[in-house]
């Protein structure tokens, strides 16, 4: 079965760095995009990076352009969200999503999440 597991979360103090990596398993991870989220306490959970299948391309949410970096590793079956230059406003628990196709409809797929804590 599909499972995604994230890891690398901490506190950290404001303007410093983490890397969290999500690890899949269970499908073939070069066939399907991949995409981090993060939900703040109080707020609805928010799109943060998304990565093609061969990270050839990729998006991110305007508050954290120039700071974070996404990327994948197709041969690890793992993908990465380099976090720089950090806020407390990055403060939530980040996950990565993966959507496919089951019996004809999109399902999302999340991991359990990883909490991150920006703070002096």
């Amino acid at each position: 079965q599909v499972q995604l597991v994230e890891s690398g979360g901490g506190l950290v103090q404001p303007g410093g760095s983490l890397r969290l990596s999500c690890e899949a398993s269970g499908f073939t991870f070069s066939n399907y995009g991949m995409s981090w989220y993060r939900q703040a306490p109080g707020n609805e959970r928010e799109l943060v990076v998304g990565i093609t299948r061969a990270g050839s391309s990729i998006i991110y949410a305007n508050s954290v352009a120039g700071r974070f970096t996404g990327s994948r590793n197709n041969a690890k079956n793992l993908v990465y969200l380099q976090m720089n230059s950090l806020k407390p406003e990055d403060t939530a628990v980040y996950y990565c999503k993966v959507t496919m196709a089951v019996g004809g409809r999109a399902t999302d797929y999340w991991g359990q999440g990883t909490q991150v804590t920006v703070s002096s």
